[in-house]
This record gives C-alpha cells, sequence and structure tokens, in this order.
C-alpha cells in the first residue's frame, strides 16, 4: 500500500498555509475593506482580531488534521464515531467548491488582466476607460468562462502532483516571489510624491473614525483572511508530520497573513493618496483604480504586470488549499487516485461556476433574493457557511474532543506550557463561538 504523502519540510507546510490565507482576502478585498473603513483603525482592530480569534480557530483546525491524520470528510467521524459531527467536513466541502467556483472566476479577471497588461492594453486609458474596461471584462460571456478554465487548469495541474511535488513545491516559489514583488512595487509606491498622506491614512489609526459597523467588519476581516471555517485547514494540517509544532505554524501563518496585509496596504494607499485617487473606491481598487494609478507612473505598465502577476500567484495558492480539501476527500487521500480525483472536483468546480462567470453577462437579468448569482454564491459562502461551519469547528475542538488528547496533540514538538493550552480552550468554548456569533448576525443585519 502506498505511503500516505506528507509535507516534505515545516516551511513547505507553512508556506502552503499561508498561500491559502493570503490569496485575494489579503490583496483584493483587505484594502478596499481598509480604505472604505477608516483606514489605521480598521487595520488596528484587524489585526487584533486575526490575533484572539482567527489564530485560535487555525490552532484548532490544525489540531483536529494532524491528530487523525484524515481528510475533512473523515477527520470528525475519527474523534466522534457515529455521530452527525462528519457533517462539518461534508459542509465544508460543499462550501469550499462553492466558494472556488466564484473564487476561478475571479482569478479568472486577473488572468485577463495579466494578458492585456502584457499586451499594452491597459496603458494610456482615462478613468472612465478603467471602469468601462472592468465591465467589459467581465461581462464578455466567452471571454470569461475561457479565463476562468486556464486558471482551473493551472490549479488542477498543480494539485495532480501532489502535496510534496505539487502543492508545496509551487508555493516553495509563488511564496517567494510574492514577497519579492510585493518590496519592488512598494519602494516604488512610497517613494512617490505625496505618499505620505496614504501611509498616515493606512498605519496612523483615528479614534474619530471607530464605529460598531467598524469593529464587525473588521472582525468578519480577520475571521476570512485565515481560510477557516470550512475546514481546509483541517485536510492540510492532516498531511502533517507529528514531529512539527502545530502552535508556532500556526504563529508564522498569521504572522506572514497580517505581513502580506500590511504590505499590501504600503503598496496601494501611498500610490491613491499621491496621484489624488479615492481609497474608498470599494471592490474596485484593484482593478479600476490600481490600473489607472500605474498609468499615471513612469514605466507604468512593467509595475502593473508585476502587480497582476503577484496577485495571481496570490490567488492560485489558496486555489490550490480550495480544491484539495475536495481531491482529498475523493481520493481518500490514496496517492495513485490523486490524478484521476484532481480533474473530478476541478471541472465540477469549473461546471459549478459557469453561472458566476456570466452574472455580469448573459445571465446578468437573473436574481436570486436581489443578488446577481456570482454576489448570492459569495453571499452564501462568506456570510453563511463560513461563520456556521467555524462555531462547530469551536464546539468540536472545545466540546467534543477529549480534553486530554487536544492537550497531547498540541504539546507534540513543541515548547509551549500547559498556560498557553488553558488560555485556547478558555477562547474556543466562551469567546470566540460567541464573538462568530456577532459577526453572523450582524452580516444577517439581525443585530
Amino acid at each position: 500500500m502506498p505511503k500516505q504523502e506528507q509535507w516534505t519540510s515545516k516551511l513547505g507546510f507553512i508556506l502552503a498555509a499561508a498561500g491559502s490565507a493570503i490569496g485575494l482576502g489579503a490583496i483584493w478585498k483587505f484594502p478596499y475593506m481598509t480604505g472604505t473603513n477608516g483606514g489605521g483603525i480598521f487595520f488596528l482592530i484587524f489585526i487584533l482580531f486575526t490575533l484572539l480569534v482567527g489564530m485560535p480557530i487555525l490552532i484548532a483546525e490544525f489540531l483536529i488534521g494532524r491528530h487523525t491524520q484524515k481528510d475533512a470528510a473523515r477527520a470528525y467521524r475519527e474523534i466522534a464515531p457515529g455521530t452527525p459531527w462528519s457533517l462539518v467536513g461534508y459542509g465544508g466541502i460543499i462550501a469550499s467548491i462553492l466558494l472556488l467556483s466564484f473564487y476561478s472566476v475571479v482569478g479568472g479577471w486577473i488572468v485577463s488582466y495579466l494578458f492585456q497588461a502584457v499586451t499594452g492594453s491597459l496603458s494610456n486609458l482615462s478613468q472612465n476607460g478603467y471602469e468601462n474596461l472592468f465591465e467589459s471584462t467581465i461581462g464578455n460571456s466567452y471571454g470569461v468562462i475561457a479565463a476562468q478554465f486556464i486558471f482551473m487548469i493551472i490549479t488542477i495541474v498543480v494539485v495532480q502532483g501532489g502535496i510534496g511535488k505539487g502543492i508545496e513545491k509551487a508555493n516553495k516559489y509563488m511564496m517567494p516571489a510574492l514577497f519579492i514583488l510585493f518590496l519592488v512595487l512598494l519602494i516604488r509606491s512610497v517613494t512617490l510624491e505625496g505618499a505620505m498622506e496614504g501611509i498616515k491614512f493606512f498605519l496612523m489609526p483615528d479614534p474619530a473614525d471607530l464605529s460598531a459597523s467598524t469593529i464587525l467588519l473588521a472582525l468578519g476581516q480577520s475571521f476570512f483572511a485565515l481560510s477557516v471555517g470550512i475546514s481546509v485547514m483541517v485536510t492540510y494540517a492532516s498531511y502533517l508530520s507529528k514531529k512539527e509544532d502545530i502552535t508556532k505554524s500556526a504563529f508564522s501563518v498569521v504572522g506572514l497573513n497580517i505581513f502580506i496585509s500590511l504590505l499590501a496596504g504600503l503598496v496601494i494607499f501611498p500610490a491613491v493618496f499621491a496621484l489624488d485617487f479615492d481609497p474608498s473606491s470599494g471592490p474596485g481598487l484593484v482593478f479600476v483604480v490600481l490600473p489607472a494609478v500605474f498609468n499615471e507612473l513612469a514605466l507604468g505598465n512593467i509595475f502593473m504586470i508585476i502587480f497582476f502577476i503577484l496577485l495571481l500567484f496570490a490567488t492560485l495558492t489558496s486555489a490550490f488549499s480550495i480544491l484539495e480539501i475536495t481531491v482529498a476527500a475523493i481520493s481518500n487521500k490514496k496517492p495513485e487516485k490523486r490524478k484521476k480525483a484532481s480533474w473530478i472536483a476541478g471541472i465540477l468546480v469549473f461546471i459549478v461556476g459557469i453561472p458566476n462567470a456570466l452574472s455580469f453577462g448573459a445571465l446578468s437579468d437573473i436574481k436570486l433574493f436581489g443578488k446577481s448569482i456570482f454576489d448570492f454564491s459569495d453571499f452564501l459562502v462568506s456570510n453563511i457557511a463560513l461563520p456556521v461551519g467555524a462555531l462547530f469547528i469551536c464546539i468540536f475542538a472545545g466540546y467534543q474532543m477529549k480534553r486530554m488528547a487536544a492537550i497531547k496533540e498540541l504539546q507534540l514538538g513543541s515548547t509551549l506550557n500547559g498556560k498557553f493550552f488553558a488560555v485556547w480552550h478558555f477562547l474556543i468554548r466562551y469567546i470566540i463561538p460567541v464573538a462568530i456569533l456577532l459577526v453572523f448576525l450582524s452580516s444577517l443585519n439581525i443585530i
């Protein structure tokens, strides 16, 4: 029987987990959420919630996955046989398919924009020109499906290569490249005349900008930023050696996520302020405002190409992890079944994603509860599946899993003492479920 796959190194696991967490959440969503919710004060609260809420849930997923060495569909059953807890894993798989079905559409937009940047089509347009280009890009039915297909093919090819030779190897190249590209853009951005205003906006919290909405949105952003809630990290941790320290790995992943968010803000806001654009431009910040910003710079098209390569790398590293949860479940983590499972899962995601891709074009007239198909899919995953999944994971780790088994798993390869476990256990049982409920009820406009 072939030996179960494992990460070949601790660094490989950390880079893969960090790559999963970073993605569009840090580079696309974080800047526009920060820009529309007070700048520095939002960033400060985001950091606090990432450390106090996101990281304990991440540790819980790591703990469940590494303890059982099973995929998400089987991990909960292993710990609580004969109970409905396995539904948490199956729910995570369904949510991951739906998540990747619209995530891959945005990945396709990035592929399209990178192609247009390379061919020079993004240069020398007016502000209205960039807005019209974005609308025409996402409204081109054949174009978006083709771009989504290309994005999914890249994802499938990497994932079918396996944990060590596929996902880990790709992340070992993509993640360092992402950091280097970010630093190049950061240097250019902060040296622009007038950039200091953008730095102040991002790094100097103003208490006057604090509101209940800002707090809840920062909590939600920190929660979603770490890929927790659909058992992606349960699956990734199931490939982790018993010799590794999962708490230190979680600290590393969280630290990298916050660092990338910091870099994203320092790349975007100084340039936006220096060139007198609106930081609260919303979701179009990356696809409309930033190309216009780069167009104003010397060698702007080169920097535009670098940025979209960076964004593609970040999006792919997240896509690998989201597809892996389904591949692991279909193949039962058997290497000989991985290739077939990767293509089955990937093609399924592509087919499910077609209505999302067409929701700004051929299917733009179809509304679900007043939302486009794409927006409804996003809402269903981000506002319902993720918080509900994370809530059940907290309850499972805090109440269902035996206390001594959890302590033993956390202490494997670790130098941390029992006080750390006591704090984590208290947060996961009593504090974080309340925080998740607040975000969940707020997102549904119940509170």
